[in-house]
């Protein structure tokens, strides 16, 4: 291994440690913990790292995210991913209260949440949304609590998002939407509430291709990692009305307009 090879791989491993670090401990960074990552693989070898030095603590499932119009040409991609793990996955209760990193980044996002059913015997990922919806057998409504110790995570850009784990904190699973419905996905409008005023309203047909789109994507990045898709993973697909930035108890409710609605506070 080269000089240059060894010091790219110090640097991924030490942000990826003061990232998993502050996570473990629910404490906010002063600064960025290194060289920004400038690329796409850069960012993603960091995320890496960071699942190595989690050792046994559980995927439930990961987040898709849109790359800012600006940056998509220059690192040859439309979306993001970052993983999420089990002990962050939540089923909509009354009162439920998720934390956030005091001192860093948090937001809110009203998103479809789509639950991976790999087909038997699938060797390669859907080049297709209508392949990648033969990979999912349930749809959800829910809500993404993203959140990070690094308060610039946004500000800094995608690369350095998809670095500190794709800047998930949770996932809050709201009602089924049944599979009668799937074909009007676009037909659905999406609001965003937090203490019962109106953020934002819009739809997926906003949202590049689609949920659906958002399962081809993450499959595709996936097997570029050497990641096996699991049964059950929840894919959270996107910010249907965008991301919102959100207070420590905050009461955030997401509509779906003739499906449901889901409501989580902000510890």
């Amino acid at each position: 291994m080269s000089g240059d090879q060894i010091s790219a791989t110090t640097g991924a491993t030490e942000i990826a440690r003061a990232f998993v670090d502050a996570r473990r401990e629910g404490i906010s960074l002063p600064a960025y913990p290194g060289e920004r990552p400038e690329t796409l693989a850069e960012a993603y070898a960091i995320q890496d790292q960071a699942l190595e030095l989690w050792g046994d603590r559980a995927i439930g499932g990961w987040k898709v995210g849109k790359v800012p119009p600006q940056h998509q040409e220059r690192l040859g991609a439309d979306r993001l991913a970052g993983p999420i793990f089990t002990d962050t996955i939540f089923e909509a209760t009354s009162g439920l209260s998720l934390p956030i990193f005091a001192g860093g980044f948090a937001a809110a996002e009203a998103e479809f949440m789509l639950r991976l059913a790999p087909p038997a015997g699938a060797t390669q990922p859907p080049a297709t949304n209508a392949e990648a919806r033969g990979w999912v057998d349930q749809v959800r409504l829910g809500i993404e609590l993203a959140s990070s110790p690094w308060a610039g995570i946004n500000a800094d850009g995608p690369c350095v998002t998809v670095s500190d784990h794709g800047n998930n904190h949770g996932l809050v699973l709201g009602p089924v939407l049944a599979e009668a419905e799937w074909d009007r996905l676009d037909e659905i409008e999406v609001a965003v509430l937090f203490d019962d005023d109106l953020v934002a309203t819009a739809t997926t047909a906003t949202m590049l291709d689609g949920p659906f789109g958002a399962i081809r994507f993450l499959l595709a990045n996936l097997a570029a990692r050497g990641i096996t898709p699991q049964a059950g993973w929840w894919v959270s697909t996107g910010a249907v009305t965008g991301v919102h930035e959100v207070a420590a108890g905050t009461q955030v409710r997401a509509t779906f307009a003739g499906a449901g609605e889901v409501e989580m506070r902000v510890g």
